[in-house]
């Protein structure tokens, strides 16, 4: 294994309410998570606007961290919405942050991770990288199907953290995460749900395109034609349909909050409204999760239920009775993609593997 003459990675996950922070030295992290209020966010008309918002808040980090960017190996950020690509780690080029800055392939706080990342990698005269990008693309081809010729279903999910806790939680199985079957739910912000079967995501709930449940600031599935009459007579525009489907949709529409702490609470202390909408978003995250066990047909080593929604007892608990017939579900509350960044970029800092390039392919692209 190589030695760095540089002991520092700093990793860097923008995430839609919230932006991670971790400087990892020889394994070892010191870590900051902001939470970024709602009210605050909405001061920007579209997400790459808070490039500069985010970037003054890392900054603010790494000076009372006394951080010295001379010793830093390397600057991993979390990957955005891309064209799809094939998993592992990938430099930060010029072709990369275009496709970010002009949202080639959607709109999304991932976005922000390569192009907060490249310019202080720049500054500090080291390599920026992201890996496993939320466009890992491994869908068997009859799952790209979507029912308009024209329209193809893709790839979109927390891969990162999906996989990272899919092998944590396989080997309370005593199994190996390439010969499992897995259902793996990440519950944040947004919601995504792989199928992975031997190694492989072969399926996947993408939230992004409004695909699966309604979660803390996403639609999910909405009756199309009734979102169509909506987008003709109000008139919206290409932003502003973004902004419904990756924002202000899912539980901020209905109760004007996306913090689960605060309505889990608002919840216990009476308000039989938020009950209503947290078990509306538990019953359609079980319908998902228990739709993705018949792509398997039926072969379930474990369902694993992971992100910051975990942390809610209450729909934790809903699930874990709910879906137990189909296979055992652990639960993991949180996640490990700082932990992921860091190993991704260690890999290639140690010549344990190369990183890749991303290149220019316009197919998938939204104009």
């Amino acid at each position: 294994m190589t030695t760095l003459s540089r002991e520092y990675v700093l990793a860097i996950n923008p995430g839609s309410t919230s932006t991670k922070l971790a400087i990892f030295k020889e394994g070892q992290k010191q870590e900051e998570v902001i939470r970024h209020p709602v009210t605050e966010l909405q001061k920007f008309r579209q997400i790459r606007d808070q490039i500069d918002y985010r970037k003054e808040i890392i900054e603010d980090f790494l000076e009372k961290a006394n951080f010295d960017g001379n010793k830093c190996a390397a600057v991993v950020g979390r990957g955005g919405l891309l064209q799809p690509v094939e998993g592992g780690t990938y430099s930060v080029n010029e072709a990369m942050l275009e496709d970010l800055r002009e949202e080639r392939y959607g709109a999304h706080a991932s976005n922000l991770g390569a192009m907060i990342a490249a310019p202080l990698a720049q500054r500090w005269g080291c390599p920026a990288y992201i890996v496993d990008p939320v466009v890992v693309d491994e869908l068997n081809p009859i799952a790209r199907i979507s029912g308009l010729a024209g329209i193809q279903r893709r790839s979109v999910g927390h891969v990162l953290n999906q996989r990272s806790v899919a092998r944590k939680a396989i080997e309370q199985l005593g199994k190996t995460y390439s010969e499992s079957r897995l259902i793996v739910a990440h519950m944040g912000g947004g919601i995504s749900i792989g199928v992975h079967d031997h190694g492989r995501i072969i399926e996947m709930v993408n939230g992004i395109d409004g695909e699966g449940p309604y979660s803390p600031e996403r639609p999910g599935s909405l009756p199309l034609a009734d979102f169509a009459k909506k987008i003709v007579t109000e008139k919206l525009s290409k932003p502003e349909i973004r902004r419904l489907l990756a924002g202000d949709g899912g539980l901020k529409s209905y109760l004007g909050e996306t913090d689960l702490r605060k309505l889990v609470e608002e919840m216990e202390n009476g308000d039989e409204r938020v009950r209503y909408y947290l078990d509306g978003m538990s019953y359609q995250l079980k319908q998902s999760i228990g739709s993705m066990a018949a792509v398997l047909d039926g072969n379930v080593d474990a369902i694993v239920l992971t992100g910051g929604i975990m942390y809610a007892d209450y729909i934790r608990e809903k699930l874990q009775k709910d879906l137990s017939w189909i296979a055992p579900v652990l639960a993991f509350p949180g996640e490990r993609e700082m932990e992921a960044l860091y190993e991704g970029a260690i890999r290639v800092l140690n010549g344990e593997e190369e990183a890749k390039t991303y290149q220019v392919n316009r197919e998938g692209a939204i104009e």
